[in-house]
């Protein structure tokens, strides 16, 4: 497969030839059409067409995290802005440590992994507690511990 003329670097920027693509509404389209082959290349699908891309990482990068109230309930939850400017509940079993020690989940309803800034990281850090025998990271959620899981990274 020869190489995109579209890239997603490891922050979530995208570039067509080398250039920032920038504008909004293009970005729209194309993460509104984006998919995942069964080999797990990313490419965007519109209509008949299939365009692959090279992505370095995820194309979904978390940008950043709210702990917010439930309406009518003393529960809380925690949301992440994702690159593509949505903002959904994160699903915290899907929370896991990557190579470089780098925090990834599940978004858009398990479909694609998202990898956290270090800004979001930062943020969601605020709420991420040890364990007592210091094996293990969780975030306490109400009254439930939610573990974080470390992803073995594959040997060459």
């Amino acid at each position: 497969m020869e190489n995109s003329d579209i890239r997603i670097d490891k922050e979530g920027v995208w570039y067509y030839k080398g250039a920032h693509m920038f504008r909004k509404e293009i970005l729209c389209v194309f993460f509104e059409h984006l998919k995942i082959d069964e080999c797990g290349k990313y490419l965007i699908q519109l209509n008949e067409e299939c365009y692959y891309l090279d992505v370095e990482d995820t194309a979904f990068v978390v940008g950043a995290v709210y702990k917010t109230q439930l309406p009518d309930d003393s529960r809380v939850q925690i949301e992440i802005l994702l690159s593509d400017d949505s903002c959904e509940k994160l699903e915290m079993n899907s929370l896991h440590v990557g190579g470089d020690n780098v925090l990834y989940c599940r978004v858009k309803e398990g479909k694609f992994t998202a990898r956290f800034s270090r800004n979001s990281y930062y943020q969601l850090a605020e709420f991420i507690e040890q364990s007592e025998n210091g094996n293990h990271f969780f975030i306490n959620l109400n009254g439930e511990k939610n573990f974080i899981v470390e992803t073995p990274i594959p040997k060459a």
